[in-house]
């Protein structure tokens, strides 16, 4: 059985490791990054901001409504206990939202993005996950930058591969990131199928383009 260290098992000392500790010997950092702090809290601040202050609004209205009336009929316990469950319940989109407004500067702290020669590992939560993409699996890798995003300067950046997907956030520069890891997906992958011992010095089958001179004449659609 191999060695291992002991207190990395420690709840405390897993809290307080860096995402540097996660790397392997034999293993070595392409690039690292982290949410941009400004765009990730006011992200969270903007996202469901609208949504969840019309649901506010609405619950309150309900309730002063149900105040009012319950002041003619004179105090119910058993009412009122009722609305109080009630509407803490149904408020749950509200207390989402301000949940994770309240919580997106301690979260940003903990988030940290990470290309390894190997693996992608993604340090995120309030409550430290992390989570391992090895580049063999990823299917897909798409950008995208929103209406906040262009305002804020960054973007989001969706890796999909065969058994879980992962969204890097709020990312400056998020072409540029989009570029690096593309190239790193395209060259381990190319290496894994293909290690370079085994590779011919010249290979005419790669890069070569498509061009019309090399479609035979017998072989054009007839347009009639």
């Amino acid at each position: 059985m191999g060695k291992y260290n002991e207190k990395y098992f420690n709840s405390n000392q897993m809290h307080n490791n860096k995402i540097e500790d996660l790397v392997t010997k034999d293993e070595e950092i392409l690039w690292q990054g982290k949410p941009k702090r400004s765009a990730f809290i006011w992200s969270n601040i903007l996202t469901l901001l609208p949504f969840a202050l019309i649901w506010l609004l609405f619950d309150a209205g309900f309730i002063t409504t149900m105040v009012v009336i319950g002041a003619f009929d004179g105090p119910n316990v058993f009412l009122i206990i009722f609305t109080v469950i009630f509407f803490i319940l149904h408020l749950t989109p509200f207390w989402i939202w301000l949940g994770n407004a309240v919580t997106a500067s301690a979260r940003q702290k903990n988030t940290e993005y990470v290309f390894t020669t190997k693996r992608i590992i993604i340090r995120t939560g309030l409550i430290i996950d992390i989570k391992n993409i090895y580049y063999m699996d990823i299917e897909n890798v798409n950008i995208r930058v929103g209406i906040i995003d262009r305002i804020l300067k960054v973007g989001d950046i969706y890796i999909t591969g065969k058994d879980q997907t992962a969204v890097l956030n709020d990312l400056e520069n998020p072409y540029q990131v989009f570029n690096v890891l593309q190239e790193i997906v395209n060259n381990i992958k190319t290496d894994m199928h293909y290690p370079n011992e085994l590779r011919p010095q010249q290979n005419k089958g790669y890069k070569t383009k498509y061009t019309v001179d090399k479609i035979d004449k017998d072989d054009k659609i007839d347009k009639k």
